[in-house]
């Protein structure tokens, strides 16, 4: 077995980075020869640990198959020094892997329980951020982080492999600098985090405005931007929006824009039966009341004519954040609640609000 040492500076320019990267954690990387931990191997681990300000990176080689056990001996012992592991798809791929090699070899199963999956953290994001595809070097590409490695690991199977029946140099060093630019990549991947950060909600609500635009079709409107002073930086400017709302952000500043609809929506009582329609009206009336009206011009009530109007500017909402609500009809999903001081003036329920269209913009992302 090989074991090579390197060093490489590290500079926290990133709070994300500075909060996470400490000397209590380990970042590592598992090479195989396959994708089965029943039918291939591990040939090389890779890890990378902090030294104040310095990256210190071990990296275990199995030459030869025989050697695997001595790599996952030797992980395993480095790995206890520390107290949780960070990784990119460990829990979905390198873990996993692992522990059905260490019962192969009878070897205890002592690795940190805590786990950082930076590629878990940031999957959900790829159509917020626009990304073609989740690998780790395309991360680390839409962050400007550049790697000398041009390799994948499915296509340094074949050099491993013929490392073994023929160990040489030149292979052994691409598969070392393949590793090595995988760890020395994820800490410096550890800034994108800052988006789920923002849709987890760390962020303080600055500002709450009515603002009125233009159309393409010069028709004025009016729209709300909540605008977020933001916890950690994002290291890139994004953009992502679906129907009524659109959500910009760079660096400690995101805004949040939401169309107001102006004009006319129905409140819509929920104990119909107690109630009459008045079709020349179009509303609704109790019958503690409707007893003064002609019975030629009122019918009972059904859940769907069971309402008053309400004029105003409203805010969409797609659960039931602020009431009372309104809807433009009765079977409609999206509910609609009346832009107020009461709203305007209380920034916990303005925050509450953001966070409740950050995660609709998210579970509108995936469909």
């Amino acid at each position: 077995m090989k074991i090579w040492q390197n060093e490489a500076a590290f500079t926290a320019d990133h709070p994300i980075s500075e909060k996470i990267f400490t000397e209590s954690v380990l970042f590592f990387d598992i090479e195989t020869t396959g994708f089965s931990p029943t039918n291939t191997q591990v040939y090389l681990i890779g890890c990378a640990a902090r030294r104040g300000n310095f990256i210190c990176v071990t990296q275990f080689f199995a030459e030869k198959p025989q050697e695997e056990k001595s790599v996952l001996t030797a992980f395993l012992k480095l790995a206890n020094q520390y107290d949780s592991l960070i990784s990119f798809n460990g829990i979905g791929f390198d873990i996993p892997y692992l522990k059905k090699r260490f019962e192969l070899y009878k070897l205890n199963d002592t690795l940190p329980l805590s786990n950082l999956d930076i590629f878990h953290r940031i999957s959900k994001f790829k159509p917020i951020l626009r990304l073609s595809n989740m690998k780790q070097k395309s991360l680390e590409a839409f962050l400007g982080i550049a790697r000398k490695d041009s390799y994948t690991g499915g296509e340094l199977i074949n050099i491993y492999q013929d490392y073994v029946k023929k160990p040489n140099a030149d292979s052994a060093s691409l598969l070392q600098m393949h590793n090595y630019d995988d760890l020395l990549g994820m800490p410096g991947l550890l800034p994108i985090l800052a988006y789920p950060e923002l849709f987890e909600g760390k962020f303080e609500i600055v500002s709450c405005e009515k603002n009125t635009y233009k159309t393409y079709e010069n028709e004025q409107k009016l729209e709300l931007i909540l605008t977020f002073a933001l916890n950690s930086p994002l290291p890139k400017r994004f953009s992502f929006g679906r129907q009524q709302i659109y959500l910009t952000g760079y660096d400690r500043q995101a805004k949040l824009k939401v169309s107001i609809y102006q004009g006319e929506l129905k409140y819509f009582y929920s104990n119909y039966k107690d109630y009459y329609f008045l079709p020349e009206e179009n509303r609704a009336i109790h019958k503690s009341v409707a007893f003064y009206v002609d019975k030629n011009f009122r019918t009972q009530a059904k859940a769907a004519t069971c309402y008053s109007r309400k004029t105003g500017c409203f805010l969409p909402q797609y659960e039931e954040i602020v009431t009372p609500y309104f809807k433009l009809e009765y079977h409609d999903k999206v509910t609609w609640f009346e832009m107020t001081k009461d709203f305007t003036e209380a920034e916990d329920l303005q925050k509450k609000y953001a966070c409740h269209l950050l995660q609709h913009l998210k579970e509108q992302a995936r469909t």
